[in-house]
């Protein structure tokens, strides 16, 4: 069979059309934003990538068409599909169609984590010798793929929560029917379908709804939305993560930075994890996904050693190099907390030293303000930020500026901030750069400058 892919660069998008082309169909895909880390893999499986959504783009012999949730009525590739009766889909009904049935699915949803999770998750499995299935929302170091078929009876997916497509405006994951459910923790994000926390706790609920009796619930006992979602109903075994003894599954920290840690079931201590990932956050993940192992059988205590090995997920705090001294990060950030755990993280590591940050407000939620107010105090941890506020921005990034901490500075395009980096950045800083997009190729254009 032969598909097209339109919206394929997407994280999502481009893990199906691994997928696709592992169990042997024909796929060729467009996009209007193609940038690494997707379009790398995209092109090392020899995937045809048209720029753009060009009717013509459409190869008139495909045999169905892949429709990703970026795409809306007006846009000319979708109308073309719907005027000449083309069959389309959606990327999840594809998945949940063509390669969950038969498989026992382990579902990571939340708003943060979700794809370091599942990552985890994947990896941790791997090392019990599950040899799972994956579709992940990166390009997991370890695997060097986003997405791969698998041999074992487990498939590891990143549940999201953002609507399926045009045609289909429910969240993702309800089209998973997981085995397994990581609930990580829920805020209110998406600000363009979304217009509350309210209407993302039922869509959690209707995910909740489909996990089976004989299945398990793995809960951030933290999270009092999560708490809210569960009261409206639940029918399967739930177990509770976090640094709370009382917890099913806890963990006591042996180090500030979350580098090393213990972990406890049911208050006995099963082993400890020492690994090169740093935050609160990244203890609760991998927490979460010992829980889901040993929900399918795995004994953790043997696979837990592995993490020492777990090199996570590209553009995660990802260290681009070091030049003159100072060390160059690349973070995927979309959300007010989830920079904060980050910088958390990194600043109990790094000490005293500086920290700046290059941020750029990418995200629909973002770009539309909806995180405006939160943004300056989760920037609390940088000694320095250079704000992207491009033009088209239609909220005031100047309040962020004047409510930061440390010292901001706003500019206009990406050239003018690596200029501005220029001036400002000295030996022994940490520079992180924070954007859920291209960036314009920012980070390694500032390395390549160092």
């Amino acid at each position: 069979m032969k598909l097209h892919i339109l919206g394929i660069a997407g994280t999502f998008m481009g893990g199906v059309a691994a997928l696709a082309r592992e169990l042997g169909h024909a796929v060729e895909g467009s996009d209007a934003n193609i940038y690494p880390p997707m379009s790398t893999q995209l092109e090392q499986l020899g995937i045809a990538l048209q720029q753009g959504y060009a009717a013509g783009n459409i190869a008139g012999d495909c045999d169905e068409i892949i429709v990703g949730n970026a795409l809306s009525r007006g846009n000319p590739a979708v109308e073309h599909v719907l005027d000449a009766g083309l069959k389309y889909t959606s990327g999840a009904q594809w998945l949940s169609e063509r390669v969950l049935p038969g498989r026992d699915t382990l579902a990571v949803a939340g708003t943060h984590g979700k794809t370091t999770t599942t990552t985890i998750l994947a990896y941790l499995l791997q090392a019990a010798g599950r040899e799972p299935g994956f579709l992940i929302g990166g390009v997991a170091e370890d695997f060097g793929v986003s997405a791969r078929v698998g041999t074992g009876r487990e498939f590891v997916v990143e549940a999201d929560e953002y609507d399926t497509a045009f045609f289909d405006k429910r969240s993702k994951f309800v089209h998973y029917r997981p085995l397994v459910a990581i609930l990580n923790n829920l805020e209110y994000d998406h600000a363009d379908i979304f217009p509350d926390v309210a209407a993302i706790q039922r869509q959690f609920h209707h995910l909740v709804r489909t996990v089976p009796g004989r299945g398990r619930l793995i809960v951030n006992g933290h999270d009092a939305h999560l708490r809210e979602v569960l009261a409206m109903g639940c029918w399967t075994p739930m177990e509770r993560f976090g640094f709370d003894a009382a917890f099913e599954w806890s963990a006591r920290k042996l180090a500030e930075d979350g580098s090393r840690f213990a972990v406890l079931h049911a208050g006995a201590e099963l082993g400890v994890v020492d690994w090169p990932l740093l935050g609160d956050h990244n203890v609760l993940n991998a927490l979460a996904a010992l829980a889901a192992c040993a929900a399918v059988g795995v004994d953790v205590a043997t696979v837990m050693p592995a993490l020492s090995g777990f090199h996570s997920v590209k553009r995660r705090l990802e260290v681009i190099g070091a030049g003159n001294g100072i060390t160059v990060y690349d973070d995927f950030a979309h959300h007010p907390t989830a920079i904060a755990t980050t910088l958390a993280g990194l600043r109990a590591k790094v000490g005293d030293a500086r920290i700046v940050v290059a941020m750029e407000p990418r995200s629909n939620s973002m770009r539309l303000g909806a995180h405006a107010d939160a943004l300056a105090p989760s920037l609390d941890l940088a000694d320095t930020v250079v704000f992207l506020a491009r033009p088209e921005l239609p909220w005031d990034a100047g309040k962020v500026i004047a409510a930061l901490r440390g010292e901001g500075h706003a500019v206009a395009d990406a050239d003018a901030l690596l200029s501005a980096l220029g001036g400002i950045v000295r030996t022994g800083d940490h520079v992180v750069f924070m954007s859920n997009g291209g960036f314009d190729g920012a980070p390694r254009r500032f390395f390549a400058a160092l």
